[in-house]
């Protein structure tokens, strides 16, 4: 059957197809991809950016208009002396006959003037600073950093105060500068963290081997990839100028010449508004305030979900995925035997919503027996961790299960349960005690700054509180001497064990209550082939002691067919061939499979492609080198 290419290529199932170049065949035609809908669209639609925009914009619209629109003089007076709202005076006069509404129009300009001059100037002190420091480090990383921490630990408020009554007469420009040049240290901080985590990014290398200048790498190279913290940052700043500025009008600090909301605030506050409550006088700043305050925390938020997937809200996911689950159909639920102990029937994992949506794993059907070991492959991008994490209810937004079923039955109780439709101190009760999970990079998964004792005996904690602690220890002490590690590596930290000895230590932490299905995803990862075949010696020896079921996730097919008795292959979402580890080994049935095994060269084959006709000319070849 004819390759499909209607599915979404990756840059590693490019290079694959490369490799294999041919057809291949697949168990059912991808979908088309859907053409993916402009980004600012789908924002749009976030109801509390539409709340904030809006507000945004009428806030904006006054700060432009209001002089203009601003039926009298902010500074006028009158004999309508302390007047509640009424049609003259829409929201009533001072203690002087001032209008305030008129006030509060005029205010609105310097007020959002200063907060975005303020930020502005906060911005780009926080990107020199922050960025420089972080890429630069040495000296000038160190100066930059004391610097920076020296504004964050003196308070930013009272130094404000004492700037501004410095530059008091220089008008609102010093209000800016005040605020500009005191409150940037947060933002350099953030920056400076995250330009640590990107300076020794490949693309940033690549561009110092090209020999582009300094200036060029931080403005060019690495700021354009903090786009989403520099939003963050950004947004912060400017409503730190509209708030810092309010506080420094109310202390009467700023410039006594001009209106702003802060300023009206000052005035009532001095006429006593609070204390006679003429509520119309203070009340209409301080809700402006708040409001365009709100407006850009819920503008901060919408762009952070529109970034980062994992941050959008779930809430019309859910109740979609709860009205899109399908059940799988009876006859896939017949009964295969009493020693079936997972059945995944139907199972489709979508990545997106809407017209961007993507099918990462389509309609899969897969059956686990006891004591099975069910090798999962594929070339990266084909599904094989989204499938393993489905199973165990632990994707991530914005994947989701959209049909299928997960449906386990423990060999300690009778009781079938779908795991897909377990509430969620069910779902707590099941994981781990029955089915447990190596992830696939040790490293990442293990906590740095814990012992390997508390990580054990946290598992233990968690699921068995009525263990005592000298219960706990002893139970880790049994798991170290379970997968062969000294027990007096229970004090040590992650980073002093080997590769080999942290895999060996997340499966002691994986058996740790005796699961029935242990899923490894990749756990021989970036370790070399003595430690592989030390880990998959100590997992075959441990399924042969206690029986549990595993479901092995790699990319590695040959790793697969020695250890596997079931060999699923797996690409671009589709189980394309499933058979026992000798059949696919023998007589793989598809194109696609076939071409997997011969990715690889044996060491044999080689051999004879140098000319060389038999194992003894091998060796001989071997020892003249």
């Amino acid at each position: 059957m004819p390759e499909n290419n209607n599915h979404t290529s990756t840059p590693e199932n490019r290079e694959l197809e490369i490799e294999i170049d041919g057809s291949v065949a697949v168990a059912a035609p991808a979908a088309a991809p859907a053409r993916r809908r402009p980004r600012g669209l789908r924002i749009a639609r976030t109801p509390r950016l539409i709340v904030a925009v809006v507000l945004l914009a009428f806030f904006a619209l006054m700060a432009i208009f209001g002089p203009l629109l601003a039926p009298y003089d902010p500074s006028s007076t009158s004999l309508d002396f302390s007047q509640g709202p009424s049609a003259a005076h829409w929201l009533g006069t001072t203690q002087s006959g001032q209008d305030i509404l008129s006030q509060l129009l005029v205010g609105a300009q310097l007020s959002m003037l200063v907060a975005v001059v303020a930020g502005a100037i906060a911005v780009t002190i926080s990107i020199i600073v922050g960025v420089t420091a972080g890429y630069l480090g040495g000296w000038w990383g160190e100066i930059l950093g004391f610097v920076t921490n020296v504004f964050i630990v003196i308070p930013a408020f009272p130094l404000m105060i004492l700037a501004a009554s410095v530059l008091r007469g220089v008008g609102w420009l010093g209000t800016v500068l005040v605020i500009g040049l005191t409150g940037w240290a947060f933002g350099a901080r953030l920056l400076r963290a995250q330009t640590l985590s990107l300076r020794n990014r490949d693309f940033v290398r690549a561009a110092v081997a090209r020999g582009e200048s300094t200036f060029r790498i931080i403005f060019c190279e690495i700021v354009p990839n903090l786009g989403a913290i520099l939003l963050t940052v950004s947004l912060f700043l400017v409503l730190f100028g509209l708030l810092a500025a309010a506080g420094l009008d109310f202390l009467g600090i700023g410039d006594p010449n001009s209106w702003s909301w802060g300023k009206i605030l000052y005035w009532a506050q001095s006429a006593s508004a609070f204390a006679t409550g003429a509520w119309w006088w203070y009340v209409p700043p301080g809700l402006c305030l708040a409001l365009l305050g709100m407006c850009f925390a819920l503008i901060n938020l919408s762009l952070d979900e529109a970034i980062n997937p994992r941050l959008r809200s779930t809430r019309r996911r859910k109740h979609r995925e709860a009205a899109t689950i399908a059940p799988a159909p009876a006859a896939l639920h017949a009964d295969e035997g009493d020693d079936a102990l997972l059945k995944i029937r139907n199972l489709t994992v979508t990545y997106g919503e809407g017209e961007s949506a993507h099918d990462a794993v389509k309609h899969v059907d897969l059956t686990l027996h006891r004591g099975e070991i069910l090798g999962l492959v594929g070339e990266s991008g084909s599904g094989k961790s989204t499938l393993s994490h489905a199973v165990t209810r632990l994707l991530r937004p914005p994947g989701r299960v959209t049909t299928g079923s997960v449906v386990y039955k423990s060999s300690r109780s009778d009781a079938a349960v779908d795991i897909l439709t377990l509430d969620i101190e069910s779902l707590r009760a099941l994981r781990w005690s029955e089915i447990s999970i190596v992830f696939q990079s040790s490293m990442n998964a293990m906590n740095p700054v814990v012992t390997i004792e508390s990580q054990l005996t946290d598992v233990l904690e968690t699921h068995r509180p009525e263990m005592t602690a000298a219960q706990r220890h002893q139970r880790a002490i049994e798991l170290l001497e379970l997968v062969r590690i000294p027990t007096d590596r229970l004090s040590s930290y992650q980073h002093e064990l080997s590769g080999g000895m942290r895999q060996r230590v997340m499966l002691a932490m994986a058996l740790a209550l005796e699961p029935q299905i242990v899923i490894l995803d990749e756990p021989t990862t970036a370790l070399d082939v003595v430690v592989q075949r030390e880990v998959l010696d100590e997992v075959l020896r441990l399924r042969t002691e206690l029986g549990f079921a595993v479901i092995f996730v790699t990319h590695d097919l040959a790793l697969v067919l020695e250890i596997s008795d079931t060999v699923a292959v797996m690409k671009s979402g589709d189980i394309v061939e499933i058979a026992t580890a000798e059949q696919i080994h023998r007589e793989p049935k598809q194109e696609y499979t076939r071409r997997l095994l011969t990715a690889f060269p044996t060491l044999h084959s080689e051999a004879r492609g140098a000319g060389i006709t038999d194992d003894a000319d091998f060796s001989k070849a071997e020892v003249s080198r």
